[in-house]
This record gives C-alpha cells, structure tokens and sequence, in this order.
C-alpha cells in the first residue's frame, strides 16, 4: 500500500510462523503508534498468548507489517518476478500489529456424527493446516482424539520412512500443519495398509487428496470449484452428518443387491430342483409347476422381489455393525445358510407334498389329485411371500420386521402378490391349469409357507 513516506507492506498469517520474521512490536497502539524492538521476554509473552489461545480451539492469526521508503523491485524488473526471487529478503524485519483468536464453532450434531461414524468401525481422521495445539483442542472438542491416540506435525510425518510411517499410521488421529502433498501422501499409505479411504475438504488445497481418495467429499456451499471437480460427491449442505447418511445408504444399496441375491438364488434352486424331478418322475415327463406357473413365480422372483428388496429404508442399527473389507464376497457365509436352509425346507415340503400327498390326505379322485398338484404350485408361491421377510435381514439378527411400519412400499408389494395368488388360483382355472382350493387347502398352503420364516 502506498503511504505518503513510501509503501507499507502488510501480512497475516499462522502467528507462529510469522512471528519468527517480527524484529518490532507495536506496545500500545492506541496512545502510541511507535515500536520497539522484540525481546526474549516479548517472544515468551506471546508464545504463551498463542498456546493459550490454542488450547481453547481457537486459531491464532498474527498481523504484521513493514515500511518500504521504495519497493525494491528494479532489479527484477516487476513486482511479481521480484517476489518469485527475492521474497525472503522483502518478508524479514516486520513489525508485530496484533495477535488475534479466531474460533470457527463445531456445527450442530458433529460430535454425535462422528461417535456414530466410530461405533460403524470407520476411524476418523483430522488433517488440517492448524497448529498442533489448536488441531488437538479441536480434535478432542469433537470426540476425535483420546489419550491413547497419536498426533503429529505434518513436516515430521512427511519425513518419516515407509516402515515408522506404516507402524504409525493405525494410532494416527490428528496431523497438523499439514501440506496438500501430506494429505495425499496419508491417503495413500492408508490404501496401501488395506484401508478404503474417504477424505473431506473444500479447498484448492485439498484437491490431491480429495482426488487419490476411494471417495471424496467436497463441500457445496463454502468448497472451491477445484475442490468440487476433485471429488466423488458435494455435500449440499456443507454438513458432516450427511456423510453419515451416506454411510447408511451406501450400505443399504450393498445390502438390497445381497437381499435380492438371496431371494433370487432360494427360489431358482427350489423351482430348478423341483420341475426337474417331478418331471423326471413322471410318466409323461411333465412337471408339477406349468410354463405358465413358473412365468408368475418369475414375476415374483424379478420384478416384485427386486423392488421389495431395493426399498428398504436404511434403519439406525445398520450403522452398528462393521464395514465390509474390499475382499468380502458378494454372497457371504450366513447368506449361503439361509439360501440352502431355504431351498432344503421348500425342496422337502413340496416333493413330500407331491409324492406322498395322495396318501397323506387320502386322495384317490382325478378332481383330489388335480388340487394337490395346485397345491404344491400354492405352497410354493406362499413360501415366497413370506421368504421376502426373511430376507430383509442378510446378518444374524432375528428381528426380521425390524422398521417395516416405514417401508409401505415393500408392505404393498406383498399384499400384492397375495391378492394376485388368491385371484390365480380362484379365476385362474384353464388358463393357469389350475383348480379351486377348498378352506383346509389354503390353510395347508399358508401355514406351510409361513413356516419358512426362520
């Protein structure tokens, strides 16, 4: 800035830092504007005032400046090539105007957010371009950091070797002072270990890092541009809690190909099975299901089992189990015991039922003998019905109706396939090479189906 004895250059900056280039400070700006020379006593002073001020989570700020009788730039031609060689020889000598505190208050719901993202087995880490100090209140303030956890500077991180970094790197909670390359360099020791990686920013600064990472995170209200083209996803409302929303529906489309999977795989194993026995057994090779029957089964199959199983709404309790690893299988263990438990119990109902139903029922007419075939295709049906409800949980947990009152879609998918089940076998007749079922046949159909909940 120009002044009426020549110009004044000002700076802001980490007061840390820009400390160590102050040779003056102002004592008393508002009875005195003149300055004295910083002393050790003045360097304590103040190098208390900033850890002060750090510990209460606020970032410190120093502002300086510098009278110039005229800008030394002649030698270099302009101001700008002067500063690219001469900088250093410009920024020296400053005079100390103020310290300041900034606090940049933790929005609503963080702290909650991130003790869920801890208890979904996601660590979370702070890089952030704070003094160690301020990173560590704020990293506490947050849930962040414990006693048990490490926090370094980003200059030391940097320089340490792939062995220390890799044995330091689990116990790593807070890197501070850290550059745009340090980020990077965090992330991609963090995939090499095995991690998925995740970074949020919103910077120019954290485009390397939002780029290298599995998935990054930009903010829309506040983020650069750069930062935005760098990452996977914008955050809209520049909220952490939303990357908690997309933990739980990132998991629960995982979850609804793996339902899905699960449904479609016991039914393809039964309806196999069973069409090719009893049609192996029989004398005219014809099997128990007709081609047209099977087309209903697969329409149940498809489309009605693949949007019941795609609309299930994230509940809370899919944040309390652990992140699958990137070498999970698609179709996982319990899923394999549910699909063969499944397909076993239709397979052996439903070959009993058409084997050996004559005999249990005591059947002996062609009209008895057409029902029970009927029969096996209603049990059938009845058995998917409500295998759906097995399947809207792929885990241990028995609570099967866990947040179904909030998923009146899958409710109406069902009641759907009932009534069209109820009409096929009431009105189906020729068409569907059905026949009417009387009262102890239904109730023989839907118990047995309503058995196959496990």
């Amino acid at each position: 800035v120009q002044t009426e004895h020549g110009f004044r250059i000002y700076a802001k900056g980490a007061a840390e830092v820009m400390l160590k280039r102050c040779t003056q400070i102002l004592q008393n700006v508002a009875s005195d504007a003149s300055s004295t020379a910083i002393t050790s006593e003045h360097m304590i002073h103040l190098n208390r005032n900033i850890e002060n001020f750090a510990t209460r989570s606020l970032r410190t700020i120093a502002l300086l400046y510098r009278d110039l009788q005229s800008l030394p730039c002649h030698a270099a031609g302009t101001m700008n090539e002067f500063l690219k060689t001469g900088f250093d020889d410009l920024f020296k000598d400053m005079t100390l105007l103020a310290i300041v505190g900034i606090r940049d208050p933790l929005r609503e719901g963080v702290k909650a957010s991130v003790a869920r993202c801890q208890a979904a087995g996601i660590t979370v880490r702070m890089v952030t371009g704070d003094n160690l100090l301020t990173a560590k209140a704020i990293a506490r303030e947050c849930g962040i950091l414990t006693d048990d956890d490490l926090v370094m500077d980003g200059q030391d991180f940097r320089k340490l070797g792939v062995v220390e970094m890799n044995r330091i790197i689990p116990r790593l909670q807070v890197l501070a002072r850290s550059s745009p390359e340090g980020k990077k360099i965090l992330v991609k020791a963090l995939q090499e270990l095995g991690e998925v990686v995740a970074v949020t920013g919103d910077g120019t600064n954290d485009a390397p890092a939002l780029r290298t990472a599995d998935v990054g995170f930009s903010m829309g209200l506040t983020g650069t541009e750069v930062a935005k083209e760098a990452s996977d996803i914008v955050l809209m409302d520049d909220n952490f809690s939303s990357i908690v929303k997309a933990v739980m529906w990132g998991r629960a489309v995982n979850d609804a190909v793996r339902k899905f999977l699960q449904f479609q795989i016991t039914v393809n194993i039964a309806a196999v099975i069973l069409t090719f026995v009893s049609a192996v057994a029989s004398d005219t090779e014809t099997s128990v299901l007709t081609a047209v029957q099977l087309l209903w089964v697969n329409l149940i199959m498809d489309t009605m089992g693949a949007l019941a199983s795609a609309t299930d709404p994230p509940a809370e309790s899919i944040l309390d189990r652990k992140p699958d690893p990137r070498s999970s299988p698609l179709i996982t263990v319990t899923m394999w015991k549910m699909i063969l438990a499944q397909s076993i119990y239709k397979l052996v109902v439903l070959l009993i039922i058409h084997f050996g139903g004559d005999a249990i029922f005591s059947y002996h007419s062609e009209g008895e003998r057409a029902q029970l075939r009927t029969m096996v295709f209603n049990t059938f049906v009845w058995m998917q019905i409500f295998n759906q409800y097995n399947n809207r949980r792929i885990d241990n947990n028995l609570n099967i109706f866990e947040g179904i009152t909030r998923n009146w879609l899958f409710i109406g998918i069902n009641l759907s396939m009932v009534v069209g089940q109820v009409i096929i076998i009431l009105i189906g007749g020729r068409a569907l090479q059905v026949v009417r079922l009387n009262g102890a046949q239904w109730g023989y159909s839907i118990v047995l189906g309503f058995l196959s909940i496990t």
